[in-house]
């Protein structure tokens, strides 16, 4: 793979070669930076430890127009890969998300679309990179993109070309600074950027991508370098995932495919100055294919191509009372249940009894719901309660997902599940974290699991403002 790269509105320096250090905290790091990174590695060790071994598979992703579909109003592409993730990926591989998105808009995305959690959150075009749900910064990150760098030097050089717009203050972060710049000015300004920076003293990355986004960050940024960092600290605590499925669609993730060892899908919709990188320098790859679905349908397409693991999601399976399954998957019955629930209250499936009397076997008689609210009932009461729903949500935009679906072997029949469980009404978004408890005590795989407690609370924020209804 050749170290630099130039294309027709795409141009980078990509140092494949030279391997990284993780960074020492220098004499002038604070405490609270000490701290910041103390948080970072404890986050990233809870994270490892999770894992019974090496992850399975870790799949880094591009959000806009990769994971995140704009032209699907259902977000059904989204909703299958949640499913696919969280049935058979969540309790033993790792989900990065790769953005250029800022941490403000990252937010904002998530309030917009069904997105799960991912473990590992690359924002900022490769600039910052946070572990967990509370995004804790990287310190030894930010440390390392401090050398040969500074803001100010580049925002005195931009004020020259009079072509470039500031993008929104938002996106201008402590290692990115972005504008917007027309087609047919791009080539020129790079080049004359790069000479510049170079006299005075800077090492930097200037990428263009999208037809109209062009970001300056220190050289050893990007989104493909954030991965070979986190490759490396993977490495050093003997955890370096058994599989990596690199996924984009713009000029800005094309570094991405440049890592050695992983596998690469771009979507079918991915933009002319990615196909341009790929077909100059990656054509006769065969761990990177340009796959002929759209987005999220992609990524699940590259997972069955490359035998990564399942690729069906149980939100293509019709019938989820037909599943086989060789063994007990608390995971996957997580998974189905709440599929079933969507189905019923959207009416996609038939209004039967037998459906009604099946949730009942898997519901222990003496099993209790609590709800939200604290209030108790019975599972079977809760069951018998589904009748009076059946397709109140018809026609509706009406999505149900869980997220982080955590299982723990707690007896030699028994599994505690922990997860989130979201519900979308048109505008309205609930969510609430439930812990549920399953057995498989007297019964077969083919029975599946007898659920035994549920337990939910409201997530903050997240709780009713009227009188919704709330099930299961």
């Amino acid at each position: 793979m050749p170290s630099a790269l130039t294309l027709p509105f795409l141009r980078y320096h990509i140092p494949i070669s030279s391997p990284f250090s993780l960074p020492r905290c220098s004499s002038t790091t604070t405490a609270a930076s000490v701290l910041i990174g103390l948080q970072g590695d404890s986050t990233l060790r809870k994270t490892m430890d999770r894992l019974a071994g090496n992850a399975h598979l870790m799949i880094v992703s591009d959000l806009d127009h990769t994971m995140v579909d704009h032209h699907d109003p259902e977000n059904l592409s989204l909703l299958r890969f949640n499913a696919l993730w969280e049935a058979n990926y969540r309790n033993n591989s790792l989900l990065v998300f790769s953005t250029g998105r800022s941490p403000t808009l990252y937010k904002e995305l998530r309030k917009e679309k069904p997105m799960i959690n991912p473990d590992i959150t690359i924002l900022s075009v490769g600039t910052e990179i946070t572990y967990g749900n509370s995004m804790v910064p990287d310190d030894g990150w930010v440390e390392f993109l401090n050398q040969k760098w500074d803001r100010n030097i580049v925002s005195e050089e931009t004020r020259k070309f009079t072509e470039l717009t500031l993008q929104s203050e938002t996106e201008q972060r402590p290692h990115k600074v972005s504008f917007y710049v027309q087609k047919d000015k791009a080539q020129d300004i790079m080049e004359s950027l790069s000479v510049s920076l170079k006299e005075r003293g800077l090492d930097v990355k200037i990428i263009y991508s999208g037809g109209m986004d062009l970001d300056i960050l220190p050289q050893g940024a990007g989104k493909g370098q954030a991965l070979a960092y986190l490759h490396k600290r993977f490495k050093a605590e003997g955890k370096l995932p058994k599989n990596t499925l690199v996924c984009g669609d713009s000029g800005n993730d094309a570094e991405l495919f440049t890592i050695p060892d992983v596998h690469g899908v771009m979507v079918s919709n991915a933009q002319e100055e990615l196909l341009q990188w790929y077909s100059a320098n990656a054509k006769d790859n065969r761990k990177i294919i340009h796959a002929t679905e759209r987005c999220t349908a992609g990524i699940i397409q590259a997972i069955g191509h490359f035998n990564l693991g399942p690729s069906t999601s149980p939100r293509d399976v019709m019938d989820l009372s037909d599943s086989k399954m060789d063994k007990f998957d608390p995971a996957y019955e997580v998974v189905k249940f709440y599929l079933f629930y969507e189905r019923w209250r959207r009416a996609e499936i038939e209004n039967s009894d037998r459906y009604l009397a099946n949730l009942k076997a898997v519901c222990c008689k003496s099993g209790k719901f609590v709800h939200p609210s604290g209030i108790e009932q019975q599972l079977h009461d809760c069951v018998s309660s589904l009748r009076t729903c059946y397709g109140d949500k018809q026609g509706k935009q009406f999505r149900v997902w869980v997220d982080q679906v955590l299982i723990e072997q707690i007896g030699s029949d028994s599994w505690l599940a922990k997860f989130k469980k979201w519900e979308q009404s048109g505008e309205e978004r609930l969510g609430c974290l439930t812990t549920a408890i399953l057995s498989s005590k007297d019964v077969s795989v083919a029975d599946g699991l007898t659920w035994v407690h549920v337990h939910q609370t409201w997530l903050d924020g997240a709780g009713p403002n009227n009188q919704t209804t709330w099930l299961f």
